[in-house]
């Protein structure tokens, strides 16, 4: 079986752990978020595609859920000394090698696509890795503060301000203007199924649609998505903020409905929100906490498992 799935950062990447362990055999192709991609300190950072890498290949901060395990800090302190910023972007020293070879070999010319492609030659994470695309696309948030109303990259309304600022709006800039990186077009229409783990909405998932050609290749296919809500609240990080910027009701149900008809045709929601009914999409209730191995996998099963039931059902396709 040859699965797809879009992923951002920790939701995704603990969801795609319990799929590898749920199906051993699928061929599975992880559609990784770069909006959240920043460059600091001379080097080119890209959280979502690293924090998956870590986390398949074994190399992840558990605790955290991104950045690396057993990680020292030496050089941002040295960097605070000496009073360059940003000091609120935590790279540890193991984290930095990653960024400095890909920095290098993006100056040396090759795509991003390569360069994620060689990082895992280490990693080894067990799924094929793609950026959605090779060009850059880097999230904006509109905020109104102090300073009076400018745009901010995500990261810094995401990491430093914690979302604390109400984003009055949020933009994927580049994302027009690109094109889907090598492989992801062919291997969507290649896919059986196509998943969408618990990741954000908007600034993850909703990033990777904005690439063009993506969304119309994904909708072609038969598509189930994991509720990254429970209950009315996000189950970790501020996607609710994300959501309260583009005027969606923080719930599994309005989640479900901005994705929309023409793209999703099952939702798995948790038995919090066992009530929820969206017209046209087939909507299952069950445990969505990812709180071990075991019930990630569950969960991962139960995704797959619909949306194979689905596609012999002929839906969207």
């Amino acid at each position: 079986m040859k699965i797809v799935a879009l992923a951002g950062g920790i939701g995704g990447a603990r969801f795609l752990r319990g799929l590898l362990a749920a199906a051993p055999e699928a061929e599975i192709t992880v559609i990784g978020n770069t909006g959240d991609d920043i460059s600091l300190f001379g080097l080119r950072v890209c959280p979502d595609l690293d924090t998956v890498m870590y986390t398949l290949g074994g190399g992840i901060n558990e605790e955290q859920g991104w950045g690396r395990a057993e990680e020292t800090f030496t050089v941002k302190e040295e960097l605070a000394a000496y009073g360059v910023g940003p000091g609120w972007f935590g790279l540890g020293d193991r984290d930095f090698a990653t960024h400095i070879v890909r920095t290098q070999m993006l100056a040396a010319g090759y795509r991003l696509s390569a360069v994620t492609e060689a990082l895992c030659d280490r990693w080894r994470p067990g799924v094929r890795l793609l950026p959605m695309t090779d060009d850059q696309v880097e999230t904006h948030v509109v905020v109104e503060d102090e300073q009076g109303r400018r745009a901010i990259h995500f990261q810094e309304w995401w990491v430093r301000m914690r979302a604390s600022v109400p984003a009055l709006s949020i933009a994927a800039v580049g994302a027009a203007e690109s094109a889907p990186a090598p492989g992801v077009q062919a291997a969507i229409e290649a896919a059986d199924v196509v998943l969408f783990p618990p990741s954000n909405p908007v600034v993850s998932i909703g990033t990777i649609l904005a690439v063009p050609g993506i969304r119309d290749a994904v909708a072609a296919k038969t598509v189930v998505g994991v509720s990254p809500i429970v209950g009315g609240a996000p189950v970790r990080g501020m996607a609710d903020a994300c959501l309260t910027a583009i005027g969606v009701e923080t719930s599994a149900r309005a989640v479900a409905e901005h994705y929309g008809l023409g793209l999703l045709d099952g939702w798995l929601v948790d038995e919090a929100d066992a009530d929820v009914r969206v017209e046209g999409i087939e909507v299952r209730s069950r445990p969505l906490l990812m709180r071990d191995a075991e019930t990630t996998a569950a969960i991962a099963r139960a995704a797959l498992d619909l949306a194979v039931e689905l596609k012999r059902a002929g839906v969207a396709e």
